[in-house]
């Protein structure tokens, strides 16, 4: 074994230091959402179990909530074409 000391860390060194704590808080931060991501949907999951206890569909309710998310316009041509394409097959 040699008495040398180790090298003096240099500027890249500390560069990488930097780095590499800031690539480890974004991976951190990412995920802390996705774990809030898994607990907001688990909720979402004890909302619609308990709508349905009530007795909801809650198929009807997604439905409605997708549709609360749209622009009233989109709806309402969908909802056109939907009518002229039922008529046209007698329904």
């Amino acid at each position: 074994m040699s008495d040398t000391p180790p090298p003096a860390p240099t500027a890249a060194d500390s560069n990488y230091r930097i780095t590499a704590d800031e690539l480890r808080q974004f991976i951190e931060r990412f995920e802390r959402l996705e774990q809030e991501k898994t607990d907001i949907a688990d909720a979402q999951k004890e909302v619609m179990a308990e709508a349905k206890g009530r007795g909801y569909d809650t198929k009807v309710m997604r439905k409605l909530i997708a549709l609360r998310k749209r622009d009233k316009d989109d709806i309402a041509e969908e909802e056109a074409i939907l009518e002229m394409y039922k008529e046209a097959l007698g329904m």
